[in-house]
């Protein structure tokens, strides 16, 4: 059978990387960030469409993936209103990007694919937007399956906890278990990069770039501990705000990360050593974008830039902090051509071969 797939929200392509390294076919990719088109189409050969979702049809996806026995709509929708970071808790709905999964839905209901595949943050499953689109498949006649799945239980050097779902028009379909019972360490995943210092970049690989460091938080590193937090430091080095009561909590910012231990969630902010535990574990600086997005599970060479375009730091760390992790997409779609299998469509070895089964 032929799989082929639409990637609503794509990004720079973590999601499509992942499925097409499962044996899917991406046809086609839709974002708003005109920036993501270059490391989506250089690193995927799939089409990028710079399209706002509310103008997106059915009848121009039915059009993409005409001649495809199994079609499949897949995405994950901007994660920032249902965010445990979110600012404004008490009315997330407010938030620009609120009613995008409305949109989702609204396709699925106008293409009717074969497969509906969805990630994003675990909140959204307490949100009356997520139970509607669950309603909307339910409706449509899907069978619909959900769980909040550790991405570091599938081989993500990361403790990243994810809401996954998939549905099926024909039966009940479920997620492969988990590949990994020992996680794949920080040192695993970039322990074999060289060494750089604090505002640096390597000469070979213009990712492996870093943000530079004032003097103070360079000591501050230095004094820094790999798994402690900043009751390490000397008093003179601690900030006012975690003397006070409420700061003693935040003990993750201005952390180290461990050699023998999983990344923590890789953020938009990643490179910020102030911004959570994201200091390299022995050298003095936080970490590089090239880290981040080996962290993350994009291939060694993924590019995000043309050769000659200048690098900014916090617009390639925000593309790679907001990506689902190759390896998700990877596991989804090894879920989907298992759904396949069952029904003696697919032979067992396609969908296991990837898992590690």
């Amino acid at each position: 059978m032929t799989f082929g797939v639409v990637d609503l929200f794509c990004g720079v392509g973590g999601l499509t990387c992942g499925l097409k390294k499962a044996g899917l076919d991406v046809v086609a990719g839709y974002d708003l960030d005109v920036k993501c088109e270059y490391p989506y189409t250089h690193n995927n050969h799939s089409v990028f469409i710079n399209k706002n979702i509310e103008n997106v049809t059915g009848k121009e996806i039915k059009k993409l993936l005409r001649g495809y026995d199994v079609k499949i709509l897949a995405g994950c929708a901007p994660c920032q209103p249902f965010s445990r970071h979110q600012k404004d808790k008490k009315d997330r709905s407010k938030h620009k990007d609120w009613k995008l999964l409305y949109q989702f839905g609204r396709l699925v209901d106008e293409v009717k694919p074969h497969i509906v595949s969805m990630e994003n943050v675990p909140e959204l499953e307490n949100e009356k937007v997520f139970s509607d689109f669950v309603g909307t498949l339910t409706r449509l006649g899907y069978n619909v399956t959900y769980k909040v799945v550790n991405a570091a239980d599938y081989g993500v050097p990361q403790r990243r906890k994810r809401l996954l779902l998939l549905a099926s028009k024909k039966k009940k379909i479920s997620f492969i278990q988990p590949t990994h019972q020992q996680p794949v360490t920080v040192r695993e995943a970039i322990g074999n990069l060289p060494p750089i210092g604090a505002g640096e970049n390597n000469a070979i690989d213009r990712l492996h770039i870093t943000s530079s460091l004032s003097a103070l938080n360079l000591q501050r590193i230095q004094h820094s501990m790999p798994g402690g937090s900043w009751h390490d430091w000397p008093d003179n080095l601690v900030l006012n705000c975690h003397k006070k009561e409420k700061g003693h909590t935040y003990t993750s910012v201005y952390g180290r990360m461990c050699w023998e231990d999983v990344a923590p969630t890789i953020t938009t902010q990643f490179t910020g050593y102030g911004t959570g535990r994201f200091g390299h574990p022995e050298q003095d600086r936080a970490l590089t974008l090239r880290e981040g997005a080996i962290i993350q599970t994009f291939p060694e060479d993924y590019s995000f830039l043309p050769p000659n375009e200048k690098i900014i730091i916090k617009d390639v760390s925000r593309q790679i902090g907001n990506a689902v992790p190759p390896r998700l997409g990877e596991i989804i779609g090894l879920s989907i051509l298992k759904h396949y299998q069952k029904r003696k469509y697919v032979k067992k070895n396609d969908a296991n071969k990837l898992a590690g089964e």
